[in-house]
């Protein structure tokens, strides 16, 4: 059962250095750079129900962040729930 928690927790955390990683490449890659785009086909459909639900705030997207709690907090339910089994 540990090595099944342990691969989810790196499976979290893999999915957070991937969030991350398109935040930053969204700075300094164009749009259309096909970097780019292989990330935001792997982070937008994550970030697109936390976008219809905040409030727009300007120039600052704060959906990244969000979505990098969700997934920590995600990450701690799951491994709790699994460790007590």
């Amino acid at each position: 059962m540990i090595l099944f928690t342990n691969i989810i927790h790196r499976f979290f955390q893999l999915l957070t250095l991937v969030v991350l990683i398109d935040v930053v490449l969204s700075y300094f890659m164009a749009p259309y750079h096909p970097v780019r785009q292989f990330m935001d086909r792997i982070v937008e459909p994550m970030l697109r129900p936390i976008r219809r639900i905040l409030p727009r705030t300007g120039m600052i997207d704060f959906s990244p962040l969000v979505l990098i709690i969700l997934l920590q907090v995600l990450d701690y339910l799951i491994q709790s729930i699994l460790l007590r089994l």
